[in-house]
């Protein structure tokens, strides 16, 4: 078990070399101090934004009237407020006195500096919250919705300024593109407010594979689904001879390289089983088309070569629509099946609900030994609509942000990077799905599996002794809690991002009864 996390760098895939200058950039992290907080103040995490203070959501749910906040948003300076004015005040009479107070000097103008900080944090995200009621509330305005994020653009930008700021620039250009997108914003609308996130996300392939490296060095997000399904892998098929994994996203293989290496080094037990990858190809010429696969096809199968591990490796195209055929899957007797199905995360492409449930009802058909489901987690926003759901994504990639930012420094150009290529584009993608859904809900995918007859599978407790000593290599802010003895859950303090979850689909006849 522990094997997995001490040569966590020999697991790793040898991409090609990359011609990207990070000198720039640090690898340190930093350390926070873990405040208990209870699980009904889930917002209450950030320390920039007074997330209470702005939970209370009926007048903007009822079509609240923004006038007072427009007037306020249009106004040239910064925001007045009580305690600016008493710090200010305070440390202007501060310089009077002798310099033995310089100490003094200095906090007060640490404290300005900080109120300053927040006081625009809330006002970023009164704005948001305003050009998305104005967007899609009872009382819509396209005309104010456009003024909104016109301003928001002077406020903010997507490379420069605090955790919050960023943030808010990019929720900006999310609801740019659906202004766009809804057909109401003229020509020279548009040149005033650049070029919207409903754009396609072309970014050179360098830069990609640039960013997600950095991305799993400097957050568990990409080794946390691939540790803990790998290692229930292992604990499955730890008798078996041949093992034939299906992997709906397979993206760069990098899951793939770990579990191999884990095989080769087990000392007990049979000898290495043979181990068969089937990864699902789509066409097109998008990221994941055939062609790529078959590059990831090539750098696992030199892989298995160098370390001794016998493999083979196949393809399975899915339908024009993505829907899935097990008939097309070719099964041998005797190999222990394994689903594989990471959804969601940062650093992949979004797939239809409709593909991933084509998927997974196919491979319910076929019995396999496991199957290994890694999804975002999304929190049930009841009946507030698109901009109840608007508030809760802005909570979650706050979370995301924060969690970023402790790992890469400040002004780091590895951290935007990250954000660039991943940040930036998935949310934009889940304000879009979250508008033509208007507001509807669906469950998250451990629940579908249930409801359709998979069973669950109980949480090793090697598995959760895995997962806690991955996060002991990160920030102190990063947790894992087990629920329900069968999903491993990552929050960011008090925010759950990511959940792993094992399950196999026992035989009809074990149903029935």
């Amino acid at each position: 078990m522990t094997e997995l996390l001490m040569l966590s760098s020999a697991m790793e895939l040898e991409l090609d070399d990359l011609d990207v200058d990070l000198s720039g950039c640090s690898t340190e992290t930093t350390s926070t101090t873990n405040t208990a907080i209870s699980p009904d103040q889930w917002y209450d995490w950030s320390p920039v934004v007074d997330w209470e203070a702005l939970a209370p959501i009926d007048h903007l749910a009822g079509g609240g009237d923004f006038h007072e906040l427009f007037e306020s948003m249009m106004e040239g300076g910064e925001m007045n407020s009580p305690s600016s004015e008493l710090v200010e005040e305070t440390s202007n009479s501060c310089y009077t006195t002798t310099s033995s107070q310089s100490t003094e000097v200095t906090m007060l103008d640490e404290g300005a500096a900080s109120n300053r900080e927040d006081t625009k944090g809330l006002r970023l995200v009164h704005l948001l919250m305003a050009a998305a009621e104005a967007l899609t509330g009872a009382n819509k305005s396209r005309d104010l919705a456009l003024v909104i994020l016109v301003r928001l653009k002077e406020l903010v930008s997507p490379t420069d300024g605090t955790n919050m700021e960023r943030l808010a620039a990019y929720f900006t250009e999310a609801l740019q593109g659906l202004l766009e997108g809804a057909g109401g914003v003229s020509h020279h609308s548009k040149h005033l407010i650049g070029n919207g996130s409903h754009r396609d996300h072309g970014h050179h392939p360098t830069d990609v594979i640039a960013a997600f490296q950095l991305l799993q060095d400097m957050s568990p997000y990409v080794k946390f689904g691939h540790f803990t399904a790998n290692q229930a892998i292992l604990e499955a098929v730890v008798h078996d001879r041949r093992v034939h994994i299906v992997d709906y996203d397979i993206m760069e293989g990098i899951q793939w390289a770990s579990l191999m290496q884990a095989l080769v080094s087990r000392k007990d037990g049979p000898p290495t089983p043979h181990l068969r990858i089937t990864a699902l190809s789509r066409g097109g010429s998008g990221r994941r088309s055939i062609g790529t696969v078959q590059d990831t096809g090539r750098r696992l199968t030199a892989f298995a070569t160098s370390i001794g591990q016998p493999f083979s490796f196949h393809q399975c195209r899915l339908d024009s629509d993505e829907t899935f055929r097990p008939s097309a899957l070719k099964l041998v007797k005797g190999e222990a099946l394994v689903i594989n199905c990471m959804l969601n995360l940062p650093h992949f492409s979004y797939r239809s609900p409709d593909s991933i449930a084509s998927f997974l009802s196919g491979a319910k058909t076929l019995n396999p030994r496991l199957v290994a489901l890694v999804e975002e987690e999304v929190r049930p926003a009841g009946d507030g609509g698109f901009v109840a759901r608007f508030i809760d994504s802005l909570y979650h990639y706050s979370a995301v942000c924060d969690s970023l930012e402790a790992g890469f420094p400040i002004q780091s150009r590895a951290r935007a990077l990250v954000e660039r290529m991943f940040l930036g584009p998935r949310i934009a993608g889940s304000l879009a799905r979250i508008y033509r859904a208007h507001g509807e809900v669906g469950c998250s995918w451990w629940e579908w599996l249930s409801a359709v007859g998979f069973k669950p599978t109980p949480i090793s407790f090697a598995n959760h002794c895995q997962a806690k000593l991955l996060l002991g290599l990160f920030n102190d802010g990063y947790r894992v809690e087990e629920v329900a003895n069968h999903r491993l859950v990552l929050g960011w303090k008090s925010r759950s991002l990511l959940s792993s979850s094992i399950w196999t689909s026992p035989p009809e006849s074990d149903v029935a009864n």
